[in-house]
């Protein structure tokens, strides 16, 4: 649910899964196929990089007008040892936050709802007390983080540790008692007036969404993004814990709080809209193509979706980042920017990216905790940042 997560490191493991594909290429093109190769070694090399960082397992998918690329290090699940692969699950955490600015927005489109809409207009009473005004509010505010909103997740003790996540790892919540955390709580500041990440907005967003509609959060990303797209590895849970199909496990000792335990089995209840989803490297990438290829939603919705504001606490990670509907938009190096919308969970770590056109999309999966230092986070972004200036120069 988190997007920044600095927590101590697990040990690193010695066995080790290696998957690539690469497109196939003619014998008139044989420079082309050496590039090809170059660039698989590339992305196993910036695999490898993350796991030694402190990783149990990374799998990363590199994706544009050449083709598609994998590349895979670390087992799946440490009592069996089985390599990670690929098409293994996970839970993709935050990244869950574009699926549902995208729904929101495809509403927005239709004319049932508007980003200058109210929450109290929506929900009333469900935002106030302690100096939360739900009057003050806008859907826009929601989802760009600028409502002001305390986020849950800071007084949330089943992700805090690892008694208290073993305490309600399969405990059912309500949005209503998601949101009821943050209302013990006075706002951050006046809302519009700064920026800060908040998983509280995307809960109430996904309220809206229900009202609006008459249906679930879940239902309506199933119905309007996951079928249309093929997604067949992408689901949107209700309270089952377990991942269904073959996936990676998460690993975690929540900051050296307790032993490393597996957490792969959590009530998807406690993140909710705010990132409860379950996808694959492939899938996600078929979903952010779509999304900046401007196949899920109208021009002028996915014009306010990239209308971005800085986003200044994000720089320890991302320099320079600003944040819009539903997605993050980061500097290459090599000019430029590409958008994205990370997603931390205890052991897992979603990172990706894709070209304003949609073409070129890099995806990686982390699991385990990674270091307590920014190493981690610096190894993914090369990783991404290597990939998408590579394919843009070509």
């Amino acid at each position: 649910m988190l997007t920044t997560r600095h927590l101590t490191a697990v040990a690193a493991l010695a066995a080790l899964g290696l998957g690539l594909a690469t497109p196939a290429a003619s014998a008139k093109d044989a420079t082309s196929s050496t590039k090809s190769r170059q660039r698989s070694t590339t992305l196993q090399q910036s695999v490898d990089a993350i796991q030694r960082t402190g990783t149990v397992a990374v799998v990363a998918q590199s994706t544009g007008p050449e083709g598609r690329r994998y590349a895979t290090t670390g087992v799946s699940d440490t009592a069996t040892g089985r390599a990670a692969r690929a098409i293994d699950k996970f839970r993709i955490a935050s990244s869950t936050k574009a699926f549902v600015a995208t729904v929101m927005l495809q509403l927005v489109g239709e004319g049932r709802v508007s980003l200058d809409d109210s929450v109290e207009h929506w929900l009333p009473g469900v935002v106030d007390g302690n100096g939360n005004d739900g009057n003050a509010i806008t859907v826009r505010q929601l989802l760009n983080h600028t409502s002001g909103l305390f986020n849950y997740t800071a007084d949330f003790p089943a992700i805090a540790s690892v008694d208290g996540f073993e305490a309600d790892r399969y405990t059912t919540w309500t949005p209503q008692q998601l949101v009821g955390i943050a209302m013990r709580h006075a706002p951050d500041f006046a809302p519009g007036t700064q920026w800060e990440y908040s998983n509280t907005n995307y809960i109430v967003a996904g309220m809206i969404i229900q009202k609006a509609t008459g249906h679930t959060w879940q239902q309506e990303v199933t119905r309007r993004v996951i079928r249309p797209l093929g997604l067949r590895d992408t689901s949107a849970p209700d309270t089952s814990a377990r991942i269904p199909g073959q996936h990676l496990h998460g690993y975690s000792d929540f900051g050296g709080s307790g032993p490393t335990i597996d957490v792969t089995e959590l009530n998807p209840t406690a993140a909710g809209s705010a990132g409860a989803m379950i996808s694959t490297t492939n899938d996600l990438t078929r979903f952010f193509s779509a999304l900046l290829g401007g196949r899920l939603l109208r021009p002028a919705q996915l014009a306010e979706m990239k209308t971005t504001v800085r986003a200044a606490s994000l720089d320890p990670v991302w320099p320079g980042a600003r944040y819009g509907l539903g997605l993050m938009e980061i500097p290459l190096t090599c000019g430029g920017v590409y958008y994205s919308h990370a997603g931390d969970l205890m052991g897992y770590t979603t990172r990706d990216g894709v070209s304003a056109d949609g073409r070129r999309t890099v995806v990686l999966e982390a699991t385990g905790d990674g270091a307590p230092d920014l190493s981690t986070e610096a190894a993914q972004n090369a990783l991404i940042d290597t990939e998408l200036c590579a394919t843009a120069r070509k």
